[in-house]
């Protein structure tokens, strides 16, 4: 028996007017799941605790099935392990992202997106410049990059930029211990990047510039168990960011690296569903992230959250079906992390639709309901804490 834990990063949403009061995956042509839902249970599920930023660190973990409340304690040294950055038990790690401001208020929290290969030398740079025997700067992946503080601050507030776009810098800087520091490095990357000659080229083709490195979600590495000792068996995750990456190394499972995957709407579906088939031949379980919708609810994007959507059913969880189809039983649990509503353009605390199928047999009870947000507004099988669901998988 094979399991298959599928997360559609923020494809929840909120009901959108411009979709005549139906949400994106409402929307979206989904035949896939349509015909899981039909024999498979759906219902609802609050994936990180009510009092809990519903972030996708968390909230992944939840998934795994580890309850971030017990182990959960930041973004920054999930993200480093993902990246093999080494930890001592009194650094701190934090999300360093490389986003755009005027000098008074944050514009964009990607800087357009920046490709890997750009951001590259000027995080180097800034480590050059403004790291000290203290702190260092790892290069990530495009807009996603690391901060390491020997004996840092983990008791001070952070605000993740995507949250706060249009925010000016002042609202939102870092506040308690530590706060000095990295409000005085905030300005100093500015001082350093806002004229550097990439950044007056972007300007001149209409980009927006990689002039602002921000801190946030600091934490010293978490201790959790091998998924392995938690569930008996082994397993393999597919993700292009990261912090999906991180939590799979911290577990003991095997990172798939597919070539294309971008973490953006051009990501490889059908390879990370290739990838996926192929992690199964190795393992029972294999744990498939993507990335796509979270991005276009960031971007306000209706059109590209469905196509998103529909790539995901289509492309990822089509191969990986008729794949096994004929060859090996499965189950198989989808479900965002969190909502990622057109409206805010931001993580909205709430629960969200899941669906778990099993190829063998129908396991639904009463009559078809399909995967949609409606399973929460109705309250459908609602699951209240997110790091129970996967239980369900395991389930026979």
């Amino acid at each position: 028996m094979k399991h298959i834990l599928l997360v559609p990063d923020g494809a929840a949403d909120e009901p959108v007017p411009e979709l005549d009061g139906r949400t994106p995956l409402q929307v979206a042509k989904t035949p896939f799941l349509d015909a899981m839902a039909e024999t498979g249970i759906v219902g609802g599920v609050q994936v990180t605790p009510v009092d809990m930023y519903p972030g996708s660190d968390p909230a992944n973990m939840a998934l795994l099935g580890y309850d971030p409340g017990q182990y959960y304690t930041g973004r920054g040294p999930i993200e480093a392990a993902a990246m093999e950055i080494p930890m001592e038990p009194r650094d701190v790690a934090f999300r360093c992202s490389l986003i755009s401001t005027d000098g008074e208020k944050i514009i964009d929290y990607s800087a357009g997106h920046i490709t890997t290969e750009e951001a590259r030398p000027l995080i180097e740079l800034a480590d050059e410049k403004l790291g000290t025997s203290a702190i260092k700067l790892f290069p990530g992946v495009s807009y996603r990059h690391i901060m390491r503080w020997h004996d840092g601050p983990v008791d001070v507030e952070t605000f993740p930029p995507h949250e706060y776009i249009g925010t000016p810098i002042a609202q939102v800087s870092p506040r308690g211990d530590g706060e000095s520091k990295l409000r005085t490095f905030i300005d100093d990357s500015i001082n350093l990047l806002d004229d550097h000659p990439f950044n007056r080229r972007r300007r001149e083709e209409g980009k927006p510039p990689a002039n602002t490195l921000w801190p946030w979600s600091p934490g010293r590495a978490p201790q959790l168990p091998s998924f392995l000792s938690k569930f008996g068996m082994t397993g393999a995750v597919i993700s292009a960011v990261d912090v999906v990456r991180g939590l799979g190394r911290l577990t003991g499972l095997e990172i798939v690296i597919v070539p294309g995957a971008t973490g953006y709407y051009n990501t490889n579906y059908e390879g990370k569903g290739r990838y996926a088939l192929e992690a199964l031949q190795r393992h029972d379980f294999v744990w498939v992230h993507v990335e796509a919708a979270d991005e276009a609810g960031h971007a306000g994007d209706i059109e590209e959250k469905i196509r998103a959507i529909e790539n995901i059913d289509r492309l990822v969880l089509g191969t990986i079906v008729q794949g096994l189809k004929g060859k090996d039983d499965f189950r198989l649990l989808c479900a965002p992390d969190h909502l990622t509503p057109i409206r805010t353009r931001g993580h909205t605390v709430g629960p969200v639709p899941y669906l778990i199928f099993d190829s063998r047999k129908s396991i639904r009870s009463g009559g078809a309901h399909p995967y949609d947000e409606r399973a929460v507004m109705e309250g459908r099988n609602m699951v209240p804490e997110g790091y129970r669901l996967i239980e369900q998988l395991f389930a026979d």
